[in-house]
């Protein structure tokens, strides 16, 4: 069933090749890039398993400390000739207000997740059929950064030897941060170019500018990666130059929804049709 036959002069009929297809006659690389309606139970199991493995694999990055302090040193130089070293001043601002710096605290430690996972299920109820492409730029921002941590180990400002930054958690005593006091441990502290800090909150920005039909909801998407960024310098936790490593690893995300979707994510139809329903999804170009 579903191949061509042709009849030779023998008057004997032969089947002509024909693609791979389903049984609605798309092809199976078709159907991979064709936007579908996400399942819960697999994008809650996908989501798990993926940070775990994130999380297993920034972990396993060896602590390189002593090439990480080379290079912390070597980025504050190039800084400093570009002029844009101002971290030292921002952070020491920032910690002489006791009430701004510890809500810039646990800011670092809680909206990282918790904004980002409130997208995704935003997306998930809202914009089904954008959801998979909008996910696969986050994965793939993240992916690449681990590339970034292998091959870049480098230390945060507020671990610099000479005492010049303030780190704000042990100064404060905040929870939260994986990097600092009895958590540090668990979490390798030398990881810290390129800055998925930066990464994820520019995604969850610009996504919900993209997106959202409520101007201000728009303004408060651009907003959250511009504050993001100010918390991740005022806390001594990252470098400019970090926050443009992370941009430039979201780009490689948008590159790769581009290059498999065919299109940016905000560009895809809204709403998909159930499963065992069949119509034309990628979108096409006027």
């Amino acid at each position: 069933m579903g191949e061509t036959t042709v009849t030779t002069l023998e008057g004997q009929e032969e089947a002509l090749p024909q693609p791979v297809t389903d049984e609605t006659g798309q092809s199976v690389w078709h159907r991979l890039r064709t936007p579908r309606r996400p399942r819960l139970w697999f994008e809650i199991l996908l989501i798990a398993v993926s940070y775990w493995t994130y999380s297993l694999v920034r972990n396993a990055v060896p602590e390189q400390r002593a090439q990480a302090l080379r290079n912390a040193d070597w980025i504050w130089k190039v800084e400093h000739q570009l002029g844009i070293a101002v971290e030292q001043t921002i952070n020491h601002a920032a910690n002489s207000v006791t009430w701004l710096i510890v809500g810039m605290n646990y800011y670092y430690a809680t909206l990282h997740f918790v904004v980002t996972l409130g997208v995704l299920v935003w997306l998930y109820r809202r914009h089904p059929g954008r959801y998979a492409a909008t996910r696969l730029v986050l994965f793939s921002t993240t992916g690449v950064a681990l590339v970034g941590y292998y091959l870049f180990p480098l230390a945060p400002p507020r671990l610099m030897d000479g005492g010049r930054f303030v780190d704000t958690v042990m100064v404060h005593q905040t929870w939260g941060s994986m990097a600092s006091g009895d958590l540090k441990n668990m979490s390798n502290q030398y990881a810290a170019m390129p800055s998925m800090h930066i990464g994820w909150s520019l995604w969850c920005g610009l996504t919900i500018f993209a997106l959202a039909t409520v101007p201000w909801v728009r303004v408060l998407g651009l907003l959250y990666p511009t504050l993001t960024l100010v918390v991740i310098v005022a806390t001594a936790n990252h470098f400019w130059l970090d926050a443009v490593g992370g941009m430039l690893c979201l780009a490689f995300g948008y590159t790769v929804a581009r290059l498999w979707y065919g299109a940016l994510p905000h560009a895809l139809p809204r709403v998909v049709p159930s499963q065992g329903h069949t119509t034309h999804l990628l979108p096409t170009r006027a």
